[in-house]
């Protein structure tokens, strides 16, 4: 596994990062290919942040643990990713199809910030690029909530590959937007 550390507002320790590392290759055995994580540490109103994103195959498991003590807060965040990669590896394989979490196409994420001043009233402040890939509207789903967001972009396979959206109702539930208005009420 492939590892990136960010600190915000103090300096890690050469021990605590191989305390991470050690902890976090243990889910590397949970996946096929190799993976990367991406691990910040931060200091929050006293308390230790440690904020864990791992990257498989276009899989995205994130956990943010806010504790006393920063080894807590590592230990809680890979108990964390590792329970959402158990229980959905478990859910995409069976429900979705065979094979789900292996897929060939591997989406470039690569987040840019966006340096030139805008107009004064539209000013865009963080810019992101990756590539939308194929899969199903259950699956966005899934991916939306294993990153916590509240809306997810891909392309639908039930639907020519369609670019979609699915988003979170506020009202429960979720929503589906597509570029194809031909099935619309």
């Amino acid at each position: 596994m492939k590892f990136t550390f960010t600190e915000k507002r103090m300096d890690s320790s050469a021990d605590l990062r191989a305390y991470a590392i050690k902890k976090i290759s243990k889910l590397d055995r949970l996946f096929k290919t190799e993976g990367e994580a991406y691990v910040t540490f931060s200091i929050e109103r006293g308390r230790f942040l440690a904020e864990i994103t791992i990257n498989s195959n276009g899989m995205f498991y994130r956990a943010s643990e806010l504790t006393n003590d920063m080894y807590a807060s590592v230990d809680s965040g890979v108990a964390a990713i590792e329970r959402q990669i158990r229980r959905n590896k478990t859910r995409l394989e069976k429900k979705l199809r065979e094979g789900a979490l292996e897929k060939d196409i591997l989406p470039v994420y690569a987040p840019v910030e966006d340096e030139t001043e805008a107009e004064e009233e539209f000013k865009i402040v963080r810019r992101k690029s990756f590539s939308i890939k194929p899969m199903s509207v259950e699956e966005a789903i899934l991916q939306m909530n294993l990153l916590g967001h509240e809306f997810f972009v891909f392309r639908n396979m039930d639907e020519d590959e369609a670019v979609s959206v699915v988003y979170k109702r506020k009202a429960d539930g979720y929503g589906l937007i597509t570029d194809d208005d031909s099935d619309e009420d």
